[in-house]
């Protein structure tokens, strides 16, 4: 008699339901309060920026929204969602301080980064590259000399520049914006010479611009960016949810639909990097 008691109370307890006690992270905090917040920039397109309407918009933020739904098969509840802009030295702080639960954004996986957040599997691959207005002709570092070039500061793709310059005897000057809309500013006004984002960054910046014939966007690249969303370190629970999307999106070649609506239209193709990328990540279940 007793063991079978013993054998039903198994069955029950491997039958109930996930609690928010045995949710771990950030799976078990989005249990209890019923929301999650995502972080994204506010001026980064096409991967994520505020529409005219000012919502969260892009090709990250639609994959987040996807990991949302996850999110509420796993723990069985709905999920309010809360949008939190963050800036681009902030962001990490953001996440780690707790006052976001995942990165949403044109963010480069690095192992340097690593040390603070992880990491999700890649959801785009991209390099830096630069902008100039179109009566500019300069479109390497060689016709850079004594010139000032934009960027973001606290960016994989300021340190990129830098060393751009360094290695191939550049003497520009590196200028440093809070955001590229500050640095699109800067060189409509001819403040600086030429503006330096990674290149699907730039081409989400034309798209959004009210004179975008007035620019040019130079074809090669200088850096090997491999975008990825973040979240806390240690968290792998909630990251594999997220890492289970990301995969699916791939199998499915769902994620072409998304790289279309965002990208596509202004690409004459999608690079061989990011189709390698898609097979790559497209982890089996």
């Amino acid at each position: 008699m007793k063991g079978k008691l013993g054998i039903i109370l198994l069955i029950v307890i491997f039958a109930s339901p996930l609690s928010a006690k045995e949710l771990t992270g950030t799976l078990q905090q989005v249990k209890k309060s019923g929301q999650i917040r995502i972080g994204y920039r506010v001026s980064a397109p096409p991967m994520s920026f505020s529409d005219k309407d000012g919502n969260p918009a892009g090709y990250s933020i639609d994959i987040c929204k996807g990991i949302v739904a996850e999110l509420e098969n796993k723990i069985g509840a709905d999920v309010k969602v809360e949008y939190i802009p963050v800036s681009a030295d902030g962001r990490f702080k953001a996440l780690i301080d707790n006052k976001i639960d995942i990165l949403c954004g044109s963010t480069t996986k690095t192992l340097s980064r690593s040390e603070l957040v992880d990491f999700t599997q890649l959801t785009f691959v991209t390099g830096a590259s630069l902008m100039t207005l179109k009566d500019d002709k300069a479109d390497d570092s060689d016709g850079f000399d004594g010139k000032k070039i934009g960027v973001v500061k606290a960016t994989t793709t300021a340190v990129a520049l830098k060393k751009l310059f360094q290695d191939t005897s550049t003497d520009a000057e590196v200028v440093l914006f809070d955001s590229a809309k500050e640095g699109i500013e800067a060189l409509r006004k001819k403040k600086i010479d030429a503006f330096s984002s990674d290149q699907v960054v730039l081409i989400g910046i034309i798209t959004k611009v009210d004179d975008p014939k007035n620019y040019v966007i130079s074809s090669s690249v200088f850096s090997f960016e491999p975008f990825a969303l973040a979240v806390r370190r240690n968290d792998s629970d909630f990251r594999l949810v997220a890492d289970r999307v990301i995969s699916d999106l791939y199998r499915s070649e769902k994620i072409l639909d998304i790289y279309d609506k965002w990208i596509g239209e202004y690409t004459q193709q999608r690079p061989p990097i990011f189709d390698a990328m898609i097979r790559l990540n497209a982890t089996p279940e």
